[in-house]
């Protein structure tokens, strides 16, 4: 403890002397505030820790919750971008102006191709008519037995399993000499083949619809776009425009490459119907930052109440034991205030104890957090995501806590008279 003097002004002069001589005053600077404060928490080190232990668990939820939130908002963008944020899809309407062909022709997909950023496209006709027709695995019809299953047919262009991300699990898919001579076979999605009890096409098998003969000559399966392919009967655009009708294209799937969606989705319309654009509906993805920030503010409100409830455990506690110390130290503060301590440093010492338990429990919290986010993310074999200002801010909000909950005790130690202290 250090002293200065303290000599009131004149109100004339602004001197600082005084008639009655002058007054000494001890004082503390911080540095003497801190070590203080620093040996009152060190001296009762167990209960110190238990108190810090509530703020801790605060901080840690606080941090957890956020840098889990950021981990799990992340990777779940990168499953979305994964295949839906490279899927466009192009509708053309089934009925074009009159007296004009259809907005879009089977070879205008070329168009599509050559932009940037495409990797695989498609072209599919379909309508009302052939959503449901029946398909027959042999054209006998015997009493009794059931060989029909009734699905449905489209038209699409040789690059179809590409852009449905299929494969095909027998035989192969129609190519343009099939589509040249307007071959009358058929590829069938693996359910529809399933249901007319056909698992091989190395016999050639045949299908009747509409009592003609179709030759199956592949099975499409693992379809993950447009998955009501695999019950339907794929037909080449010049047989199904022959046979079935189905002359207009009804949809374009293209698939692109990361981050080229967007770009994709506003120059495909251009590039299938030049002038007609507006006439043609495009399905885009959704803004990947749109979906991150949707997923991390759900998680967030799921438990950043748990977090601050945490916090205020945590205050309660210190603003309890802080109290309690206050208490357990009356003789000490007595002592203090008869020596000439004044009020706002008796005040100050608990004040910066209080202040000092939650700064270790930020510190303790941040750190034993981001230890958590880390290990879940290596678990689950994610990428972390740690945002530094909540390194730098957990400490500070743990400081701000044992402040605020250090406010009451410290006031009522500064309240107590030296006299009162000592009798007690």
């Amino acid at each position: 403890m250090r002293s200065r003097t303290c000599l009131p002004r004149t109100a004339a002069s602004g001197a600082t002397t005084r008639a009655e001589g002058n007054v000494e005053r001890p004082w503390m600077d911080f540095r003497d505030l801190w070590s203080e404060a620093l040996a009152g928490v060190l001296a009762r080190p167990t209960r110190s820790a238990l108190t810090t232990l509530g703020t801790v668990l605060g901080i840690t939820t606080l941090v957890i919750t956020i840098g889990i939130s950021s981990t799990a908002g992340n990777q779940i963008v990168g499953r979305f971008d994964a295949l839906t944020a490279t899927s466009v899809t192009v509708g053309v309407p089934s009925v074009a102006a009159a007296g004009s062909g259809p907005l879009v022709d089977w070879s205008d997909v070329d168009a599509v191709r050559r932009l940037a950023g495409v990797e695989s496209v498609a072209a599919i006709a379909d309508s009302k008519e052939t959503a449901s027709v029946e398909v027959r695995a042999h054209d006998v019809v015997a009493p009794g037995e059931v060989s029909g299953q009734t699905m449905a047919v489209v038209a699409a262009s040789p690059t179809l399993p590409a852009a449905v991300r299929g494969g095909m699990t027998a035989g192969r898919f129609f190519d343009d000499g099939d589509i040249a001579r307007h071959d009358r076979v058929a590829v069938l999605g693996d359910q529809a083949a399933r249901l007319l009890g056909i698992d091989s096409v190395e016999d050639a098998p045949a299908v009747f619809l509409r009592g003609q003969a179709y030759t199956v000559i592949g099975i499409l399966g693992s379809v993950e776009r447009e998955q009501q392919l695999a019950t339907a009967m794929i037909l080449p655009p010049t047989t199904a425009a022959d046979r079935m009708g189905l002359e207009t294209v009804t949809r374009v799937l293209i698939n692109t490459s990361l981050g080229a969606a967007h770009q994709v989705a506003h120059q495909a319309p251009i590039a299938l119907a030049p002038g007609a654009d507006a006439s043609l509906t495009v399905t885009a993805p959704a803004d990947p930052a749109k979906a991150r920030n949707g997923v991390q503010g759900d998680v967030n409100g799921l438990f950043l109440v748990l977090g601050l409830v945490s916090l205020l455990v945590g205050a309660i506690g210190i603003a309890n034991v802080t109290l309690v110390t206050v208490i357990e130290r009356v003789g000490e503060i007595g002592l203090r205030r008869a020596l000439g301590a004044s009020r706002r440093q008796v005040a100050g010492q608990f004040l910066v104890e209080s202040t000092t338990i939650g700064l270790l429990g930020g510190v303790v919290g941040a750190a034993l957090g981001m230890v958590v986010v880390v290990a879940v993310a290596a678990v689950k074999e994610w990428t972390p995501v740690l945002d530094v200002r909540l390194a730098l801010g957990a400490p500070v909000a743990g400081a701000l806590v044992g402040l605020l909950a250090g406010l009451y005790p410290s006031l009522r130690a500064s309240r107590m008279e030296p006299v009162d202290a000592l009798r007690s």
